[in-house]
């Protein structure tokens, strides 16, 4: 086994990283310096100092990333729309890069030789962390417990944990796990694992269930600035209060929900439930106000990176030229995307009912159905005829062969 000194392992101090804590010490014989980056786990980081400790760390950190993981993940990765295989906004996708770099410089500042992540050799984040950590430095150790040891399941995380009184948030009744921040909550494992077992509905923490959501509807405006939103009903907030408040009104009125079986990077495909309230609304404000403010070619050609824009924050290469090369090409067809967008919230639902841009490039002048003196409808006769000149010269072609 090769020797480590000092470890910064990107902690959680839910069941994983709290055994993985105890395991590193009693296996590489290492210092371990336990790292959690607040994004929006709410109570969860209350008491992770104070467990951490307890486990073994020798140093705890706690840096608060919120603004920086909503202004500079999130919001990037909505002004392109991103969202992967239909339906996942990539909520935990978009935190791993993030954190991954975060604990890159704690440990160059701390003088650590290696690194540790708690995900599954079955899973995404393995390889979005260290997709980040080597894209950082490519010398560094990586450990990867769940690829080493001899805990083959999180029912023997469990006993471990019990052994070694440490105390941990999941139970043999409800073993799914849990991954929470500011954008989303996302559920898997234990009793999701079947497809064809509904979620719980006692396991939503973010969102009511539409049918329990008020009975009346909530009107509200969205404010834009260069693709970014900036005010919600006329209120200029932060980024990251701009999206807990949207999480708010999004939950109250059951927006969000999702229930998907996804592609892995890693070849197999996997059973999630998300809540992503705020982003939900959010993305169909954003795409609202692009339908009046961008080039259709602009706009044609942008949607038809989404996909690959998407599968690269979601497989883990967000540190990377070609990530690089599209956000800055979709960065640049967001520049006139500004104005205002109002949106109805009711049972579940995220509807438009209006869009207006000092930017907008919609004229009712040419789009009305009623007398008007800039568009002549005759026009329309020698586009259709030039348009059609190929598929003209194939008919009369197939006619000749007869």
């Amino acid at each position: 086994m090769e020797t480590v000194k000092k470890v910064v392992l990107a902690y959680s101090g839910g069941l994983d990283t709290s055994v993985i804590l105890k395991w590193l010490i009693e296996t590489y014989q290492c210092e371990v310096i336990a790292f959690s980056a607040d994004i929006g786990q709410e109570e969860e980081l209350d008491e992770v100092e104070e467990k951490a400790l307890k486990t073994g760390a020798s140093k705890v950190y706690i840096d608060d990333l919120k603004e920086t993981f909503v202004k500079d993940y999130v919001f990037p990765a909505f002004r392109a729309n991103a969202i992967y295989e239909g339906k996942y906004l990539l909520g935990t996708s978009l935190a791993r890069p993030l954190i991954a770099k975060r604990q890159m410089e704690i440990a160059q500042a701390e003088g650590a030789d290696a690194v540790a992540h708690g995900a599954t050799g079955k899973g995404n984040d393995q390889v979005r962390f260290e997709l980040s950590y080597l894209a950082i430095n490519p010398l560094i150790k990586i450990i990867a417990p769940w690829r080493e040891w001899q805990l083959t399941s999180r029912t023997a995380l469990m006993a471990f944990a019990k052994r070694h009184g440490i105390s941990i948030p999941t139970t043999p009744a409800k073993p799914y796990s849990m991954d929470r921040n500011l954008l989303h909550i996302s559920y898997e494992g234990g009793i999701l694992e079947d497809p064809w077992n509904p979620p719980d509905e006692d396991m939503f923490i973010l969102s009511v269930s539409p049918k329990n959501a008020p009975e009346t509807a909530q009107q509200i405006e969205i404010e834009f600035e260069t693709g970014n939103p900036v005010a919600i009903n006329g209120k200029y907030l932060a980024p990251a209060d701009l999206l807990k408040s949207l999480n708010k009104l999004g939950g109250r009125h059951g927006i969000g929900r999702a229930d998907i079986v996804e592609n892995r990077f890693v070849g197999m495909k996997s059973r999630g439930v998300y809540e992503t309230p705020g982003g939900t609304i959010l993305r169909t404000a954003h795409m609202a106000m692009e339908s009046i403010t961008m080039d259709r070619e602009v706009l044609h050609f942008r949607d038809s990176l989404i996909t690959k824009y998407s599968e690269l924050i979601y497989n883990g290469f967000w540190f990377t030229p070609e990530m690089k090369v599209l956000q800055e090409m979709i960065d640049s067809s967001q520049e006139n995307v500004s104005g205002i967008v109002r949106l109805e919230l009711y049972k579940g639902n995220c509807i438009v009912l209006g869009r207006k841009s000092n930017n907008s490039i919609y004229s009712q002048d040419f789009a009305t159905f009623e007398d008007d003196t800039v568009f002549s409808q005759k026009d329309a006769e020698g586009f259709i005829r030039t348009t059609a000149l190929r598929l003209r010269i194939q008919n009369l072609l197939n006619a000749s062969m007869k």
